[in-house]
């Protein structure tokens, strides 16, 4: 059975590998991704940067297009796995999308919430949700001055980002203990069986998750019930490396890093490094980056950048500025040394959330255009941010789809398109993953183990 995952952005496909990632959702896109031998299929929705009008639109949008092509094709909605895919420590439209998906594609016995991402320190115990041990309203995260909240404990959560609609008392609860029980003997397992098996009516489960076994016995039991119950999942990554049962990946990091395009003497072309996530944790990464003789940062000035949007000689404008930061790329690579590519870190002051995210589309944008103006002088880009990523892919590189090749550290992939015009490998980098050094770790592992 094949899993449809609506990633809210380009990097929610970081445990898994071979499938394809869709920046379109057409005809001919979804015809040939359903033909691939993947149980995964990605579709890059990239809501978490639109406001939650703008999400509930485009998810309906794509949902409709898969229920066109499914009538086509002949396939029906109930012979597949969905999820809503979503960023572990909780920020983007988390129950609005999938309700939206309930009524589109439903109807559903159960939704279930499962933001625990393993390999990123993210665990849920208890019902509360964790970043490295700390509750994740108390990080930065929850202080997201677009997706903030208030509370880590997963059921009143939901009632807060459900405004009450969902109410905490009446989501159900599968506890580490039920979990531990089910994978040690079969009479556990027959128990969680019967637990899934009761459920109706698309009501809310919140999971526990610290080890991969609990996730993993879900899954396993899940697969079992599947054959009379439909579920809905909004997760991270980890889980759906449970339900798609891949293997380890046979490809190495070296074979990853090998990927890197090469010039007409068959060396290897420098890389580029894009930031455009302003989450402080990136922050702290591109600073530490920047340390490196090797890297030369170049700063895109995003107040500039604002007033150039609301001149009335805008098109003249951003065609200036970006002839000159073509030009200053080419004299960093003139001199042997890598550009990074980053916006301003301070965050500006918008008017309302909207008008933010409008702005950080626009820049992101000016970002993905620029860069793909140039992307013939480079042999790989790692690009940090889930937002300037997608549109790197989807209006820098003109991508329709892209494979992920596989990670070259935990929870860093790599995509490559299958196109023989434009086949430049880029590491999607979430704007939330690793410590201080891991954006220089990247840096290193393409560009010298190789």
């Amino acid at each position: 059975m094949k899993i449809i995952i609506f990633d809210d952005d380009p990097t929610g496909s970081q445990t898994v590998y071979g499938c394809p990632l869709l920046l379109n959702w057409d005809e001919q896109t979804l015809e040939k991704a359903f033909k691939q031998p993947s149980p995964l299929i990605f579709i890059l929705a990239n809501t978490r940067s639109l406001s939650s009008d703008l999400a509930v639109e485009k998810t309906r949008a794509i949902c409709s297009s898969i229920k066109k092509f499914f009538l086509i094709q002949g396939y029906s909605k109930e012979d597949y796995f969905y999820i809503s895919r979503g960023d572990s420590t909780l920020r983007g439209h988390g129950v609005l999308e999938p309700a939206i998906l309930a009524e589109e594609l439903g109807p559903f016995h159960a939704t279930f919430h499962i933001p625990a991402f393993l390999e990123g320190g993210r665990t849920t115990e208890k019902g509360i949700h964790y970043l490295n041990g700390i509750p994740v309203h108390r990080t930065d995260f929850g202080r997201d001055s677009v997706f903030g909240f208030s509370t880590s404990d997963l059921a009143k959560w939901i009632e807060e980002k459900s405004f009450g609609k969902i109410q905490a008392g009446k989501i159900l609860h599968i506890e580490i203990k039920q979990l531990e029980i089910a994978f040690n003997n079969e009479e556990g397992f027959i128990s969680l069986l019967i637990f899934l098996s009761q459920l109706e009516n698309n009501i809310s489960v919140v999971v526990d998750a610290k080890l991969p076994h609990h996730l993993e016995t879900l899954a396993r039991a899940i697969k079992v019930v599947s054959k009379e119950k439909r579920f809905l999942f909004r997760t991270a990554a980890s889980f759906i490396n449970s339900l798609s049962g891949l293997p380890i990946n046979p490809k190495s990091t070296a074979d990853l890093v090998s990927l890197k395009s090469k010039n007409n003497q068959f060396k290897y072309k420098p890389g580029l490094i894009m930031v455009g996530s302003h989450v402080k944790l990136a922050t702290a990464q591109l600073d530490f980056l920047l340390k490196d003789n090797s890297c030369k940062g170049l700063e895109i000035p995003v107040s500039k950048l604002a007033d150039i949007f609301a001149s009335e000689d805008c098109k003249n404008l951003i065609l200036d500025l970006e002839d000159k930061i073509l030009s200053k790329i080419d004299n960093i690579l003139y001199t042997k040394k890598i550009p990074v590519l980053y916006t301003t870190r301070e965050e500006m002051q918008f008017s309302s959330h909207s008008t933010r995210m409008k702005y950080g589309l626009e820049l992101a944008e000016f970002m993905a255009i620029l860069v793909g103006k140039i992307s013939n002088k480079f042999g790989y880009i790692i690009s940090k941010g889930g937002i300037t990523t997608q549109l790197l892919l989807q209006r820098g590189l003109n991508f329709n789809q892209v494979i992920l090749k596989g990670q070259i550290l935990p929870g860093l992939s790599i995509v490559q398109s299958n196109s023989d015009q434009n086949n430049l490998p880029v590491v999607t980098f979430p704007g939330n993953l690793g410590n201080e050094k891991t954006l220089l770790e990247s840096f290193r592992l393409m560009e010298f183990d190789s």
